[in-house]
């Protein structure tokens, strides 16, 4: 089995958890938080991206767009049927070269938005390229370029641009992704569609069996490449594709660096300072794992192999409830699948894929 690849950002200790200005932070300081204001008040979806420690609102019309090189903060809030009260998730977005800086700080100021929002918010972090169903389904295209945002708002003429290729791919009957890939002829797929853009001319190509949907979305998003530079479009077709043509010669030789999915290790682990110390034990490991093991007054963690869980007992102290998601980040961080979804879930307010994990 091929090794599971690892992140330059997991390696972060994330030192301002735990810390003692951690443990000041209360609801006047989240309050303090420019960005937050009016956060929460209505339903939707809000995005921030970090910019050098600061908060920063994304805009709305780029919503949706992720860069590999950042890091975002991701509000969802919601209404259940027959119910007025507002509810929320807030996700921390990943990119693949985030830095360490850019990553702690996400994480610092989701706990902070959370605790803005008295605490009702559910918790997730997310890795780039192994979003959770919930994550994507907030997106009707979610688009993921390389470089950092900055990059995108430098405007540069069509004869300038360097070639790059977008991969169009269904993800669900919501969703379609439309993710930045290497110039290389081994990542062309048959089922789906890529758009190969060079500057003052955009090549659809739709593989054989791609769906009709991927087909609408590149062109969609073609036609917002052309609102900002004149260009010229042609579609292919792959069965009529020449080796030849000039989009093909475009790319180079080369396969597609295969993604493989690696199954994490079923664990469980219990956060307690019941010596005065905070310590995280490992209770449980693979068919062992079982909610009867959950008490209220510690916090959990639990790998179930495809996603690790946060549990904090409505009992538990302060300092363990604002510790289970940095000793769960920690943690998977050092596993062989640290790009795992991380959710925080509170005793009686577990979700339905958390009770199907045991």
């Amino acid at each position: 089995m091929q090794k599971a690849k690892k992140y330059d950002w997991k390696d972060s200790n994330m030192a301002l958890f735990g810390s003692d200005t951690d443990k000041k932070v209360k609801k006047t300081s989240a309050e303090s938080e420019p960005a937050w204001q009016g956060a929460g008040q209505e339903v939707g979806t809000k995005v921030w991206r970090i910019v050098k420690f600061q908060v920063t609102e994304w805009p709305e019309d780029q919503i949706g767009e992720f860069y590999s090189g950042d890091s975002y903060i991701v509000l969802k809030t919601y209404k259940e049927e027959e119910s007025d009260e507002l509810k929320y998730d807030v996700h921390f977005w990943i990119g693949k070269y985030s830095t360490q800086d850019e990553y702690g700080t996400a994480a610092y100021k989701t706990v902070e938005l959370d605790t803005f929002l008295d605490d009702k918010p559910i918790q997730h972090r997310e890795v780039q390229g192994h979003e959770s169903a919930l994550f994507k389904s907030y997106f009707e295209t979610m688009k993921l370029l390389k470089g950092g945002a900055d990059t995108g708002f430098n405007r540069v003429l069509p004869e300038a641009y360097t070639p790059r290729m977008m991969h169009v791919k269904k993800l669900s009957a919501r969703t379609i992704s439309c993710t930045e890939v290497g110039m290389k002829k081994g990542n062309l797929k048959s089922g789906d569609v890529f758009i190969i853009d060079n500057g003052t001319k955009i090549y659809q190509w739709n593989g054989s069996s791609c769906t009709h949907d991927e087909k609408f979305k590149a062109a969609t998003e073609i036609t917002k490449m052309k609102e900002s530079r004149k260009a010229t479009v042609s579609t292919i077709e792959e069965d009529a594709c020449s080796p030849r043509h000039p989009a093909i010669m475009l790319l180079k030789d080369g396969e597609s660096k295969e993604k493989v999915d690696v199954e994490g290790e079923r664990k469980m682990f219990e956060i307690s300072e019941e010596d005065g110390d905070m310590s995280m034990e490992e209770i449980a490991s693979d068919d062992d794992l079982s909610k009867d093991k959950l008490q209220s007054g510690n916090v959990y963690i639990i790998n179930t192999g495809s996603h690790v869980f946060c549990w904090v007992g409505g009992e538990a102290s302060i300092d363990e409830r604002k510790n289970g998601l940095p000793y769960a980040c920690n943690y998977i961080n050092k596993t062989e699948t640290p790009w795992l979804p991380i959710t925080v879930v509170a005793e009686g307010k577990e979700n339905q894929k958390f009770k199907d994990s045991f």
